[in-house]
């Protein structure tokens, strides 16, 4: 289904602002090194089909997603020779297929091995399941926890070598994006400690996601940066590290679909919890919840005009409607997210103001937004 074409909301796409952003992220680290970029979610809601090529153009070397069946859509997308790892855990049954797309699987424990192994043996692939062993270091969400079991993981994936290929190893920060060092650096320790255990080391060995990228290079081991947040542009901290960097790479537009002046008194939206005090410019705007666009935004506000507009009643599922400070004729612009005149709004506003995350924010927008790149 074509979504988008009969309809002015747009997110609208910066490649020069996402090669900006991964040569920031790159500055500390030996040139060469590589690049994963993380278009999970789709892309964070940005899109992946957009965000990929964008990534290729500006040196990414691989992809990261988080579940089998978003990286077979970058092989169908035409990415049939990059490295695409799955970052989440894949059942076991689904071995095979991730092989037969080449594409790489994390792996936690010996015993996903031991039941995978037999599988991908009667299949007869030619070409082995390649594994990265995720290496919990402090996280708590996945991954071997002792430098011990990742020697034993080690060894049975060098000792079934026609069924699987130990391509990486790797772990995740929890604190990488804080001020306070000291757990970050518990965790660096038991990195450097799954480091020294392993011999020969896998070709991948990455720990730098983007916060790691910008506020810890000189400290983490890796080979490969894995760039979510950072190469969108918006900063993993939220305000709690300054980064005046990186550039963002969405912005988020409508036009005013309905116009109309009310009197004082009347009420907008369900369950009248607004009420106009005076004569009032009310513009209703192709964008709700169904788009990504909260509900609990109701009181905060848009850019028109260069000039804020508050969003009044309760954001509804496809409609929202604001209030003008003066009469706009259907057709007008309005920024939900971007520049507009010496005025922007950014993700970590409207993420603050709904008591969030920008991440919640990008990725609820739905594939009924059109993409297009600028």
């Amino acid at each position: 289904m074509v979504v988008g074409v009969h309809r002015p909301t747009k997110l609208i796409l910066d490649g020069q602002a996402l090669a900006h952003n991964i040569a920031v992220s790159k500055a500390p680290f030996d040139e060469n090194i590589d690049v994963f970029a993380v278009v999970k979610a789709n892309a964070y809601g940005h899109g992946v089909a957009e965000i990929a090529k964008m990534a290729k153009a500006a040196g990414a070397t691989g992809f990261a997603v988080a579940l089998l069946d978003e990286g077979i859509e970058l092989r169908e997308l035409g990415y049939t020779d990059e490295p695409i790892l799955v970052l989440g855990i894949t059942p076991s049954e689904w071995a095979v297929d991730a092989a037969k797309y080449r594409i790489s699987l994390t792996v936690g424990d010996l015993d996903w091995l031991q039941v995978a192994q037999p599988l991908l043996a009667r299949a007869g692939i030619n070409t082995p399941l390649r594994v990265h062993m995720g290496v919990d270091t402090g996280m708590g969400r996945i991954g071997v926890r002792t430098p011990a079991d990742l020697v034993t993981a080690s060894q049975y994936l060098r000792n079934h070598a026609t069924e699987f290929e130990f391509e990486g190893m790797f772990t995740h920060f929890a604190t990488a994006d804080e001020e306070n060092k000291d757990y970050f650096e518990s965790q660096l320790g038991n990195w450097q400690a799954a480091i020294n255990a392993v011999k020969p080391l896998p070709r991948f060995v990455h720990a730098a996601n983007s916060a790691a990228s910008l506020w810890r290079s000189k400290e983490v081991p890796t080979n490969v940066l894995r760039l979510g947040a950072a190469m969108y542009g918006f900063n993993p901290s939220g305000d709690v590290l300054p980064e005046s960097r990186l550039q963002p790479v969405m912005s988020l537009t409508t036009e005013i679909a309905f116009v109309k002046q009310v009197a004082a008194g009347d009420k907008v939206s369900y369950g009248a919890t607004y009420t106009a005090t005076d004569e009032e410019w009310i513009a209703t705007l192709p964008i709700g919840y169904a788009d990504g666009f909260l509900r609990r935004m109701q009181g905060f506000h848009v850019l028109v005009n260069g000039e804020y507009a508050d969003i009044v009643g309760r954001v509804t599922m496809d409609q929202t409607m604001i209030r003008l400070s003066a009469y706009q004729p259907v057709g007008t612009t309005v920024t939900i997210v971007g520049q507009d005149g010496d005025k922007s709004l950014t993700l970590s506003e409207l993420a603050n103001y709904a008591a969030t995350i920008p991440y919640e924010i990008v990725t609820d927008f739905s594939t009924r937004i059109k993409r297009e790149v600028k």
